[in-house]
């Protein structure tokens, strides 16, 4: 069984559409019985919204089914209750480390990690330095094209990595 939870700040875009292209990917697969996926946000500012429109708007266009969701909190004591705890941007990697006091299991990690050096996709997954780049928030951006076009390729190469 693989537990993911993906995580962003407000639990309404990003962190969502992770959650809903990763179940329809495995749904796809017939693996629906070897995972437990959800999400959740850093922050309480959304606390109880529906996923955000843009994002609903995207996955419809994509023919990714959106399940029933609000936004939620991470709670410190949910570590144990996860395989990977799967984060957007750098931000909320500082904001899980300080959550749970650090990350004694290494079950932390961003995203486009999982995107191999060789991907291509564009803009690359990786800095010049190695390090995983993070995924932009619509919030800001208003562009959930390239929000999904991120979130689906690190979806399609963490499920892969997770076949091996």
């Amino acid at each position: 069984m693989h537990r993911i939870l993906f995580v962003c700040l407000g639990n309404i875009c990003r962190s969502t559409m992770a959650q809903f292209v990763m179940e329809d990917l495995v749904r796809r697969a017939g693996r629906e019985g070897e995972f437990v996926i959800d999400s959740a946000g850093t922050c309480d500012e959304e606390l109880g919204n529906p996923p955000h429109y843009g994002t609903v708007n995207k996955l419809n266009e994509v023919g990714v089914p959106v399940g029933h969701h609000r936004a939620r909190l991470i709670r410190a004591g949910e570590y144990a209750d996860w395989d990977y705890i799967v984060y957007m941007d750098s931000s909320n990697g500082r904001d899980l480390r300080r959550i749970f006091s650090g990350d004694p299991e290494g079950k932390c990690v961003k995203l486009l990690s999982f995107v191999p050096e060789d991907s291509p996709l564009r803009p690359r997954a990786r800095m010049h330095d190695g390090s995983a780049r993070d995924v932009a928030d619509p919030w800001w951006t208003h562009n959930f094209d390239d929000t999904y076009r991120d979130v689906s390729a690190a979806c399609v190469a963490m499920l892969e990595s997770l076949e091996k």
